[in-house]
């Protein structure tokens, strides 16, 4: 950390899901400045920036001139990638390098959110080590991020990978995960539910812990540097995963049916198990059960008596 410099983060995507936890998890901790970075939703203290735009990010980040940048951003929706490849390939990599190009300027740590899913699910648990093989575009294009990323900025980047994450949402419809309490409100019709695939929910809570004990550590250590691992410890399908919800309110599941075909659309590994115990060796973050987590994301869309 620069001596002249108190430590200031700045987060783009911070209106997003995993976004907006970590916002809150450095603004809590109190020892950061922070400056939250959105576009189409960006609202309250959020700066509006298109990140494609170079000059305006540049601009900002002289102007703030964080010690830290995680890039949170990306295009996360598999389906949608396959869409719109372009401009998911403009998201996902090209800023990507530039902000790594940026912070090489001006002298940040820049922290990388990658996915699982750069990992075909073949042979799990896996490793920061172990060699990527995505199954899909989307995978692919946050794979080409993190090598972005590193071969620009190698002496001060990172890159943290996290699985299927969930969180408090601002509708059910946000997070792939908590939109499945839908099949579950709407108990008038049968809905099947994919038991196909592992999947390890995440509280994105314990991953915005995760990114600040990281980010404090690099600050303080020039030689931590390198690739993370952070994951939910169940192994859950979407089916228990959804069963669960269900329970935990109290609510009929009579009419959900486990479906053991893989779903459509974009492939997706059936098993991308992420090994943690380098993070977990430093006692970082923790582990809060689905059961747990998932009750307090909900329980503001259901009424129960």
């Amino acid at each position: 950390m620069r001596d002249d410099q108190r430590k200031k983060v700045l987060i783009t995507g911070a209106s997003g899901l995993l976004g907006r936890a970590i916002l809150k998890e450095f603004e809590v901790d109190g020892s950061w400045e922070c400056v939250g970075l959105a576009f189409t939703r960006a609202k309250g203290n959020l700066r509006k920036v298109d990140l494609k735009d170079v000059g305006a990010v540049r601009a900002l980040v002289s102007e703030f001139r964080p010690t830290v940048i995680i890039h949170s951003a990306a295009e996360r929706r598999p389906d949608v990638v396959e869409q719109q490849l372009e401009a998911s390939r403009q998201l996902n990599v090209v800023v990507s390098q530039n902000l790594a190009s940026i912070a090489k300027e001006f002298n940040c740590f820049l922290l990388y959110i990658s996915t699982n899913g750069v990992f075909d699910g073949k042979s799990p648990p896996y490793k920061p080590s172990d060699v990527p093989n995505p199954s899909n575009s989307y995978c692919i294009f946050k794979f080409e991020g993190e090598k972005a990323t590193l071969q620009t900025l190698p002496k001060s980047s990172g890159v943290l990978r996290v699985p299927y994450l969930y969180g408090q949402v601002e509708n059910l419809a946000e997070c792939s995960c908590t939109a499945l309490f839908q099949a579950v409100l709407n108990n008038t019709k049968s809905k099947s539910v994919t038991d196909y695939g592992m999947r390890y929910p995440t509280l994105v809570d314990d991953i915005a812990i995760v990114i600040r004990q990281i980010c404090e550590k690099a600050l303080s250590e020039n030689d931590f540097r390198g690739i993370w691992h952070w994951s939910g410890s169940e192994a859950l399908t979407k089916y228990q995963m959804t069963k669960i919800m269900a329970e935990v309110f109290n609510l009929d599941f009579s009419h959900i049916k486990p479906a053991s075909e893989p779903p459509t659309g974009a492939k997706r590994s059936n098993n991308s198990q992420l090994d943690c115990s380098d993070l977990m060796k430093l006692n970082f973050g923790r582990h809060t059960p689905f059961r747990v987590g998932i009750q307090e994301c909900l329980r503001n869309f259901v009424n129960v008596s």
